[in-house]
């Protein structure tokens, strides 16, 4: 009689963390594969996150670990890939041979997930993308997306810009324009990248003199801000595609001895509206910031929920989010928790 795959877990998991326990490998609980033994109640989900290179990605972290617990019915297993595709790959076939129940990870780049996601459905895994999409031949190889409208928030970039050109009457002035992107290949530097662009090409008097890659980190956005500045003499406007790289961009920006914000040497609009990045909109060296919502993890367990009850889930969820300037920061700084 065969055994339904359902079962074999209830009886692999707990061996399996028994040998780690045993071997010394088991990590302190969300910081890589988690915990001791399985409830056969639980519903067993392994979670691969890009890894922990902002303030963003630690709070879309914690919104899907809070949510996965014991208490909710579910042993969550977590690993970090740190930026690394290779160990992403890796620990998805760790869950595919651990008969997880559910898959649920952010892909670190688009391309080069169709063999292991091919696995994982021939395994009978859902898997649910958060965050981050992939390029795929067959549709069929995940379930659903949970993410941000980046294509959207591009677009949101270049209006809010417009607006306050508009206001400073600069309409039929040359503004150069910088851009600072996020990771080569990712799906928040594309939609972005392309969305700003679209409006950006229905301007004439707008010119981007460059974007660089500033790797969604504070470190990478200082280093290439402060090129870009040696490189071009009169930038106007800087977008950059994460608050981590506006950070790095604003040192560059002081240390070059130039001030930000509307009424300063260079106009600063950010992305992703952390509450360090809401602070500097509050304080004018920002003038927007597009929130992008890490709080995807009670859309993950929607999901699950549905399939557990064999509903029909769509197969995009779009998280809400808006824009935030000096005229509306003052209510959202006082509610961020990140």
């Amino acid at each position: 009689m065969e055994i339904p795959a359902k079962k074999i877990h209830i009886f692999f998991i707990p061996l399996l963390f028994l040998i780690l326990i045993l071997s010394g490998c088991v990590k302190e609980y969300g910081s890589e594969d988690t915990e001791n033994t399985v409830d056969e109640n639980l519903i067993v989900v392994g979670v691969s996150q890009v890894g922990s290179e902002s303030v963003w990605r630690t709070a879309n972290t914690a919104s899907i670990q809070n949510i996965l617990t014991k208490e909710n019915g579910y042993f969550m297993i977590f690993n970090n890939a740190r930026q690394k595709q290779e160990n992403q790959i890796k620990a998805l076939r760790s869950f595919i041979s651990q008969r997880v129940d559910y898959i649920v990870f952010s892909p670190i780049t688009e391309d080069g997930w169709e063999t292991v996601l091919q696995e994982a459905k021939e395994a009978g895994i859902p898997v649910i993308l958060i965050d981050r999409k992939v390029n795929l031949s067959d549709q069929s190889l995940y379930t659903t997306w949970i993410g941000s409208d980046f294509y959207k928030e591009g677009r949101m970039a270049g209006n809010i810009l417009d607006e306050y050109l508009t206001k400073q009457h600069r309409q039929e002035v040359s503004i150069r324009i910088v851009v600072l992107q996020g990771t080569e290949g990712a799906t928040a530097t594309i939609g972005r990248t392309n969305g700003f662009n679209e409006v950006a090409e229905a301007h004439e008097n707008w010119l981007i003199l460059e974007q660089a890659d500033g790797e969604f980190t504070t470190a990478k956005g200082q280093e290439e801000m402060e090129m870009l500045l040696h490189r071009y003499k009169d930038i106007d406007v800087v977008i950059s595609q994460n608050d981590d790289m506006t950070f790095g961009a604003l040192t560059a920006i002081q240390n070059a001895g130039l001030t930000a914000g509307e009424d300063g040497d260079i106009m600063v609009i950010s992305f992703d509206a952390v509450k360090s990045g809401l602070q500097l909109v509050d304080e004018g060296l920002v003038t927007a910031d597009i929130e992008c919502n890490p709080n995807q993890g009670e859309y993950v367990e929607t999901v699950i929920r549905k399939l557990e009850n064999n509903e029909a889930v769509a197969k995009l969820y779009f998280v809400p989010e808006t824009v935030f300037t000096k005229e509306n920061v003052k209510d959202a700084l006082e509610k961020r928790t990140y």
